[in-house]
């Protein structure tokens, strides 16, 4: 069955009187007359599913009104209202919108807070009566999941996730569809989708790509085309029946939900009703059960047919004094190189583990994952005996993360199944019971048996398993190896599931232990190994598993092996070069490109010692490293989280300069003031552009957001701005924009005009008398010294 959804709220609450600037949310208790007729519009249009007026109904939304306090009212209101209008006719869908800012460390909202504002509205609004709970217009995956798991502690509806993509095919943050899809339907979304940002055109390989990478239903709700000025209102082009010609193919792609959202009217609703109603469903192929785990930006899936997957074991402090000494002050300088180093040396996921004596592992397990998932995007795997330890890294995780491990232990069936189950995470099955390691490897299929059993019981499927062989040192046993060796086998044979172990406890107290631990590697690779926890710096076993792929067909008449064989570089020697080797300008801009600012301070300080200037720093190297970094962002390469702590890393050394030298302090480049317009109380674009822009060298004057035009031109003529930035997210504030621009010009300020925002586009900058449209954060930067420097 089709179900259909409303479309755009906002315009037509202000066609129904609601003032610029005003809370949309408070009309469901001074106009609910005015919200109810737009319910109305909407189901004699066709509308099987209404939206409440919540979008902004949060505590952390209403705060900017001063209305944090009436959370529970506005939001049973608006179920009440859109109950009377339904009569039955429509299912009632509480809205859930973003809170307009970042969770730390891409923001300042801690993930516990922005939890509990929505689990606030959650339950408020379930408890009023509404059929579902639909988070949207959500552009970061982790605040994503801090809304899925509050709904699902707060109710039993089902739940809507819908997140918005740009053109690239990627959220603000950098999340891919198929990221998202593994990412929301393991943590339990029930129904997963799309909206806002772009038309029904491109949203079709969006919805193709949701529905290829899960097994729920998909929901798409695209806006009517792009926005453009005209004559001072802001309109969306796609009309009714043109926005209908798209349904067909949005359900060829495999939606089931559909609706409109910016510029959508009941026009719109009526049309795609029409186009949609005697559509077969598409007969979607469920996902494969391959084990695929994610990150932020990244999916990997682990497969005997696929290439090996190498789990790097560096981020773990046994046996390892200076890295247990700088976790226990408190430093994580070194968990964040090791997995910056790994990555590079081949490693496609990093196995993360705080065990240091007499610290608080679970602030340290938190702070690790949230730290190193903000500079890799290797997804993770939490290694801890802990349960609180656990929990503290799986929630901190913004993808889905891999439990090392679960054994047949009564504590660990007991306590960690139940938190692979409600963080989607998967899970290392390790065959150890109560009374030790099993010998053989019948033994072993035995209690993994049983580990999956209880783990199917507590809702875990087959995509969810990764097997360890359990390795064990020949000189204690000398059957180990080949135990070791039918247990990869038997595992392939019984389960299908993919296979794992940590390799070199096989050469313990033998002489010459590499090469028994590469010799065995190889051996352990035929035999059915698919993702190795290992030294991903070791040269022989790099060197053995190429070798491997090439012999087992996984890389095809050896082409990556006979590249590689030329030119083999030692990943040891590259990852412990020390920082101060080398050429430290060099030095310096890899730091940018990492986002070291802990090491960058000692790098700039060392370049001034040895003479260079500040003019040569800036240029040679921190200007060098963000220009390249801005190619890399362009190129889908890296993403907004690498890009935030690159210029945070840049500040870091501007900060060292100053401090060192400041008398070769350079002017600022140029003086920028920037808002977000009247009207509008959405900063987090605008917040990041200002952080890119005051880290670039740049005087910034932030306004804030909610800023007058009159405000804006008094400020840019007070401080001689040489640039003005503005910002609209919400197309019925865009409008504001043309305003802001035609006083400042009447006002006589020569400041160059750049434009942004989620509903801005590069031909409504132009119509609006802008000199320049940025689409991003990077760009804005670029733009901004091009002017300046004109």
């Amino acid at each position: 069955m089709i179900h259909i959804f409303d479309g755009a709220m906002g315009t037509m609450l202000q066609e129904g009187g609601l003032k610029p600037g005003g809370c949309p949310e408070l009309m469901n208790l001074e106009q609910p007359d005015v919200v109810q007729k737009i319910h109305e519009s909407y189901i004699e249009a066709g509308a099987t599913m209404i939206e409440t007026n919540t979008f902004g109904a949060s505590a952390l939304k209403l705060d900017h009104y001063g209305l944090e306090d009436r959370v529970k009212e506005i939001n049973e209101a608006a179920v009440k209202i859109a109950r009377e209008a339904s009569k039955g006719r429509a299912k009632i869908v509480g809205s859930l919108g973003p809170t307009g800012r970042f969770i730390v460390p891409l923001g300042d909202l801690e993930f516990e807070d922005a939890y509990q504002s929505f689990y606030e509205q959650a339950k408020t609004l379930a408890d009023a009566g509404a059929d579902y709970l639909l988070f949207e217009t959500c552009i970061d995956i982790q605040e994503m999941r801090a809304g899925l798991l509050a709904a699902k502690d707060a109710t039993s509806l089902p739940i809507i996730c819908q997140l918005s993509y740009s053109e690239d095919g990627r959220t603000v943050t950098g999340t891919d569809p198929q990221t998202a899809a593994i990412t929301l339907e393991a943590l339990g979304a029930d129904i997963i989708g799309v909206n806002c940002s772009l038309g029904p055109k491109e949203l079709v390989p969006i919805v193709k790509t949701l529905a290829e990478n899960c097994s729920v239903p998909i929901s798409v709700l695209p806006n009517a085309g792009m926005p453009r000025l005209e004559n001072g209102r802001t309109i969306f082009p796609m009309g009714p029946e043109e926005f209908a010609s798209w349904g067909a193919k949005l359900v060829a792609a495999g939606a089931t939900y559909l609706g409109g959202c910016c510029g959508t009217t009941p026009a719109h609703i009526k049309a795609l009703a029409a186009a949609v109603k005697d559509l077969p469903l598409t007969e979607r192929k469920s996902p494969d059960n391959r084990l695929r785990l994610t990150s932020r930006s990244k999916t990997v899936i682990i497969d005997k047919d696929l290439a090996t997957t190498l789990i790097g074991e560096r981020i773990n402090p046994t046996g390892r004094k200076k890295l247990a000494e700088e976790i226990k002050n408190g430093s994580l300088f070194s968990v964040k190189r090791e997995a910056i180093d790994q990555v590079r040396a081949g490693a496609r996921l990093l196995d993360v583990n705080m065990g240091v004596g007499g610290i608080d592992q679970v602030k340290a397990m938190h702070d690790a994952i949230r730290e190193v998932s903000q500079i890799t995007d290797a997804p993770l795997a939490i290694d801890t005996s802990d349960t609180k330890t656990l929990e503290a890294g799986l929630r901190a995780y913004p993808g889905r993360a891999l439990i090392n491990s679960v054994s047949a232990e009564k504590e660990r069936i007991e306590e960690f199944l139940p938190l692979a189950k409600k963080y989607g995470a998967a899970i290392l099955c390790l065959p150890i019971t109560e009374d030790g390691v099993p010998k053989t490897a019948e033994d072993r299929i035995n209690v993994i048996n049983g580990i999956i059993k209880e783990a199917k019981k507590n809702g875990l499927k087959d995509g969810d398993f990764l097997l360890d062989a359990l390795v064990m040192t020949i000189s204690a046993d000398q059957n180990a190896c080949l135990e070791v060796l039918n247990t990869l086998r038997l595992y392939r044979k019984h389960f299908g599931y993919p296979a794992t172990m940590g390799l070199s406890n096989i050469s313990f107290g033998l002489p010459n232990r590499p090469l028994i631990n590469s010799t065995f590697f190889a051996m352990c690779l035929a035999a059915g190994l698919d993702a190795p926890i290992m030294n991903p710096y070791d040269e022989k076993m790099q060197e053995a598993l190429m070798a491997s792929a090439a012999l087992l067909g996984k890389d095809p008449r050896g082409i990556d092996f006979s590249r590689n064989e030329v030119n083999l570089k030692t990943p040891k020697k590259a990852a412990e070069a020390k920082p101060m080797e080398g050429d430290v300008l060099a030095a310096i801009k890899q730091a940018v490109i990492d986002g070291a600012s802990e090491s960058i301070a000692m790098l700039t300080e060392r370049a001034i010692r040895e003479g260079h200037s500040s003019n040569e720093i800036t240029e040679k190297a921190l200007t060098a490293a963000m220009n390249d970094i801005g190619i890399d962002f362009g190129a889908g390469r890296v993403f907004l989280p690498q890009v935030l702590l690159s210029a945070e890393a840049m500040r870091a050394s501007f900060q060292k300069i100053k401090e060192l030298l400041p008398a070769q302090q350079e002017a600022d480049k140029g003086t920028v003031v920037m808002a977000t317009v009247k009207g509008d109380v959405h900063d987090l674009g605008k917040n990041i552009v200002s952080a890119l822009l005051s880290n670039s060298g740049f005087k910034l004057i932030d306004l804030g957001k909610d800023v007058d035009a009159d405000t804006i031109v008094r400020t840019a003529l007070e401080k001689e701005a040489d640039i003005v930035g503005l910002s609209a997210l919400m197309t019925t504030t865009m409008t504001q924009i043309d305003k802001v621009i035609k006083k400042l010009r009447e006002a006589g300020s020569e400041a160059r005009v750049i434009v942004g925002g989620a509903a801005v586009t590069e031909d409504y900058a132009t119509s609006a008398g802008a000199d320049a449209y940025a689409n991003d954060g990077v760009s804005a930067v670029q733009i901004a010294k091009d002017f300046v420097g004109e």
